[in-house]
């Protein structure tokens, strides 16, 4: 029987606003981390996202910040995007909102000017992506003297993202004396290397098996052969309306997401679908995930720069466009839907190229996944010569991965061609005067 908050050692302003949240059960991560975290220790949490982790590591932390003091920050919770560390500043407002403490959120994209005046003006609590707080930290903004936690959120995400040098420039100008949290959703050999110079003797605490989606989710796979199957294996399921009440549509590729954008604009409404990527401004990205969250919009298209920045319960269904790159972002994915004990249904679409990330994917959460037939009613159009010669080059790729002698399919056609040459003992005035005919 999983705890209620009342039985943590949280004072009445936290469990207020635990219960104005509508949060009564604590969820296994938090049931397994609040009270380490309230005893002082440094923790290593692996959870499947979706799972509650911010609320595992910021209800102890604002439980021993309890109120405002002095003007500079005390614990520093660092997250890879912006979009997470604005969902994280929201979670710290809305656990915070019967304390006094002070939060301020820093992250790049827009001018420093505000945000440091922000942090000027005192605070508690920053939540930063780590580019822009180093920036603002150089420039003489902020003083780290005072840093009593700092959090290191989506670790394995950070590491994907190259910000290892950054983490470790952070780790010399914060005090030594201070706790230390690390949450992954996934564990690779760069999320240990951080770990082992970040955390000491952390008490590790697996939610679930490293790498698992959550239960609740429903997962499919279509095999397709090209672009515009998957188009139209697109338009068949959202047919049914009823059934897709939100959701995410997660592309590989700013073109691609931009594609999907028009071409469920053009069929379902142009006020029904947003889309989010790098080349979309700061405000824009905001309001359409705002607009997501507040149920005007049904559908959100991104790439995998929104996968970890999207909190919003109730996402029906994710369908992955295209099969991610880096597999473990296929976790982060899916886990838009299912969120907090709900159900949801996540539908990946593959082509032959794509088949080599599937088996990868299957291999790291364990899972054998069942393959879908392609419904009769969807039509399959013939595989454009370009987009069949483009799939061959990245199966190519892939098999040289594996197999750093592999020469590509080129090459063995060629070396076929010159053995059946090499052994073919017709003459060659012969052979010609076949091919003639």
């Amino acid at each position: 029987m999983s705890k209620k908050f009342e039985e943590f050692k949280l004072n009445r302003q936290i469990l207020n606003a635990v219960e104005d949240a509508g949060f009564t059960v604590a969820t296994p991560i938090q049931e397994q981390a609040i009270a380490p975290v309230l005893s002082g220790q440094d923790i290593f949490g692996i959870a499947e996202t979706g799972t509650g982790k911010t609320a595992a590591y910021l209800l102890p932390m604002l439980m021993q910040l309890k109120y405002a003091q002095g003007e500079n920050p005390r614990a520093l919770i660092l997250s890879p995007t912006r979009e997470l560390a604005m969902q994280i500043a929201d979670h710290v407002k809305m656990f915070a909102k019967y304390t006094d403490l002070r939060s301020v959120v820093v992250y790049g994209g827009i001018g420093p000017k505000t945000q440091i005046e922000q942090v000027k003006a005192g605070v508690d609590i920053i939540i930063a992506t780590p580019g822009r707080f180093l920036d603002i930290y150089l420039a003489g903004h902020i003083n780290t003297q005072s840093l009593r936690f700092l959090v290191l959120d989506e670790a394995d995400k950070m590491m994907d993202m190259g910000f290892i040098g950054s983490i470790h420039r952070i780790l010399e100008i914060v005090p030594r004396k201070r706790q230390n949290l690390l949450f992954s959703a996934t564990m690779s050999d760069l999320v240990q290397k951080i770990a082992g110079d970040f955390l000491k003797n952390p008490t590790v605490i697996e939610a679930a098996e490293r790498a698992t989606p959550a239960s609740t989710i429903t997962q499919t796979f279509y095999e397709v052969p090209n672009f515009k199957a998957k188009i139209n294996l697109l338009q068949h399921l959202l047919k049914n309306d009823d059934a897709v009440k939100r959701l995410i549509i997660f592309c590989k590729t700013k073109v691609v997401a931009d594609s999907i954008f028009a071409f469920i604009s053009r069929r379902f409404g142009a006020e029904n679908v947003r889309v989010i990527h790098a080349n979309k401004g700061q405000n824009t990205r905001i309001n359409s995930i705002n607009a997501f969250k507040e149920g005007s919009i049904r559908v959100l298209v991104a790439t995998d720069v929104a996968s970890r920045g999207i909190d919003v319960s109730d996402v029906s269904h994710v369908i992955n466009f295209d099969v991610p790159i880096i597999i473990e972002d296929y976790v982060h994915r899916i886990g838009r839907t299912g969120r907090a004990l709900a159900t949801g249904e996540a539908l990946t679409f593959y082509t032959e190229s794509e088949k080599y990330y599937i088996k990868q994917i299957e291999k790291l959460i364990r899972q054998t996944i069942p393959v879908m037939p392609i419904p009769a009613e969807v039509f399959i159009e013939e595989t454009p010569y370009e987009e069949r010669q483009a799939m061959a080059r990245e199966i190519d790729a892939q098999k040289r991965k594996d197999d750093p002698d592999f020469k590509g399919a080129f090459h063995e056609k060629k070396r076929v061609f010159e053995v059946k040459k090499k052994t073919d003992k017709t003459p060659a005035w012969k052979r010609k005067k076949t091919t003639k005919r």
